[in-house]
């Protein structure tokens, strides 16, 4: 006997069609998992075969196997327990396979029959959705699920739902949340928290409004983390694609929750200066995203950052040029989104205390260089903006005053990202940060006051190429703050200030 389920496994922020085909034939009893399965699908026999004796489906003793196609493709995870349960099920003549053939089938089964929430499950109804077919699935992903509007989505409790259902023994309407996309952004955090700082604030709204890279350098204690947190709260609420673009990879990642089954807001990424390269960029025999797409569409914040993995901060490049990750294996090669704003902090010196006028720094010349070199010239020209965040004085953090809220400094962010938009309309990029060398060109002309500017900065920071282009960006997004057609004298003055470790080059 033979049995064809129709089921689907993630792969990158997308999903595949798996064919799972169960035959029951003569020979030694056994069910064998064949089609590329890692240990954790094979493993499933043991939960299928336990889950149908306690819902009461007896298996005869026959030869069972389970293929799942295509045979090149790798599978992993617990996705396919259901699919194989309904096949055999089917196969012994308890369901009417012609009614299986109308939907993808996906659930992770534990011993006593109940469905567990599975990963990815936002991906797979779009994958439905596409192939006009129905899903079902645990009913701890039907809000997720409902994301997707126009698929008939059947949100199951159990094993013998499924069999109930899909033999007509009860009827079930397709499952709707019209309310799943109304949930709001909420932060518990504010600028109007940080004392002082004034100058950082600024560019950190600059890079808010251009969605460009930041460095901030400071000894400990200055706010740089303070700092770092609360930009999300000043980039513009999420507009419905990068919704759905951040809550696939979140899905996929299986960071979802019941509760919560939307990315509302701006992702705020902190790892851990001990993350390895296939932590940070994504990886895994079946690529996995990583910390770089689980920022997506907000913030990645690297603090300590010269403490980070040369190898790691070196595989920064191609995303932060990009906006997107491609991981390659010897089956398959995935491209995961990546288009993330890069925050980094780090201290002056090892000690951290270089420069301040409180304490006495206690590095060498020698171990001052030795550290700053440890983030390579490249790396430091992708980054559009370079702070210095000075030792807060006692009457700063005294001060009883309450600083510019996020709500007033995201008015001035989302006002400049609207006049970026529309210049750019016909570009295909929406930000300044993303122009390229001969868009630069287009949209960054300078008055005779302007390149003379520039060319003593090229002359007195030796300025890169890349650099020069750089400060044309953050140029081009102060005269959009400030709603100025062209790039002015002071809008360039202030764009070279935030090249601080251009100024104090060692």
């Amino acid at each position: 006997m033979f049995i064809r389920v129709k089921s689907a496994t993630p792969v990158g922020v997308s999903a595949l069609p798996i064919d799972v085909e169960v035959d029951i034939s003569r020979g030694l009893p056994g069910l064998t998992i064949v089609g590329l399965a890692e240990n954790a699908v094979k493993e499933g026999k043991e939960r299928v075969r336990s889950a149908l004796l306690n819902t009461g489906f007896m298996l005869k003793s026959t030869r069972i196997t389970v293929n799942l196609a295509p045979a090149d493709i790798k599978k992993e995870g617990s996705i396919f327990d259901l699919p194989v349960a309904v096949g055999l099920i089917a196969a012994n003549g308890w369901i009417n396979d012609e009614e299986i053939e109308k939907y993808i089938i996906v659930g992770e089964l534990s011993l006593n029959g109940n469905l567990r929430r599975t990963r990815g499950i936002l991906p797979i109804v779009t994958l439905a959705k596409k192939l006009g077919l129905g899903v079902i699935i645990p009913r701890e992903n039907a809000r997720e699920a409902a994301i997707v509007r126009d698929v008939a989505i059947y949100p199951c409790t159990n094993l013998l739902e499924v069999v109930e259902f899909l033999s007509k023994k009860i009827k079930k309407e397709p499952f709707s949340d019209e309310k799943v996309l109304d949930v709001k952004e909420s932060y518990n955090v504010d600028f109007s928290d940080v004392k002082g700082q004034n100058f950082a604030k600024r560019a950190l709204e600059v890079a808010a409004a251009g969605n460009h890279n930041i460095l901030m350098i400071g000894p400990p204690g200055s706010g740089k983390t303070l700092l770092a947190e609360r930009l999300p709260t000043i980039l513009p609420e999420m507009e419905f694609e990068e919704t759905i673009e951040a809550t696939k990879i979140y899905s996929v990642a299986n960071l979802l929750r019941s509760e919560k089954p939307v990315v509302a807001e701006r992702p705020f990424r902190s790892p851990h200066h001990t993350i390895s390269d296939v932590a940070l960029i994504g990886g895994g025999g079946v690529p996995r995203p990583g910390e770089i797409s689980l920022a997506h569409q907000g913030v990645l914040f690297l603090d300590e950052f010269p403490e980070f993995k040369r190898n790691v901060i070196e595989a920064l490049r191609e995303p932060m040029e990009k906006g997107k990750i491609t991981v390659s294996r010897a089956r398959l090669t995935v491209e995961f989104p990546a288009n993330f704003m890069l925050v980094c902090a780090m201290n002056p010196c090892p000690c951290g205390f270089y420069g301040s006028r409180k304490r006495e720094c206690a590095c060498s010349f020698e171990q001052i260089r030795r550290y700053r070199s440890r983030v390579s010239g490249p790396i430091l020209d992708r980054i559009d903006i370079q702070i210095e965040v000075p030792e807060l004085e006692y009457e700063d953090i005294s001060s009883g005053e309450k600083g510019e809220s996020s709500k007033d400094i995201r008015k001035r962010v989302e006002k400049a990202r609207a006049t970026q938009r529309k210049r750019l309309k016909n570009e295909k990029i929406s930000t300044n940060a993303q122009m390229d060398v001969k868009q630069i060109e287009r949209y960054c002309n300078l008055d005779d006051e302007g390149k003379k500017i520039m060319e003593k900065a090229m002359e007195r920071l030796g300025l890169s190429a890349r650099g020069y282009s750089k400060v044309l960006k953050v140029a081009r997004t102060i005269a959009d703050l400030e709603q100025e057609e062209n790039i002015l004298p002071s809008h360039l003055k202030e764009a070279l200030q935030y090249r601080s470790l251009d100024l104090t080059r060692f």
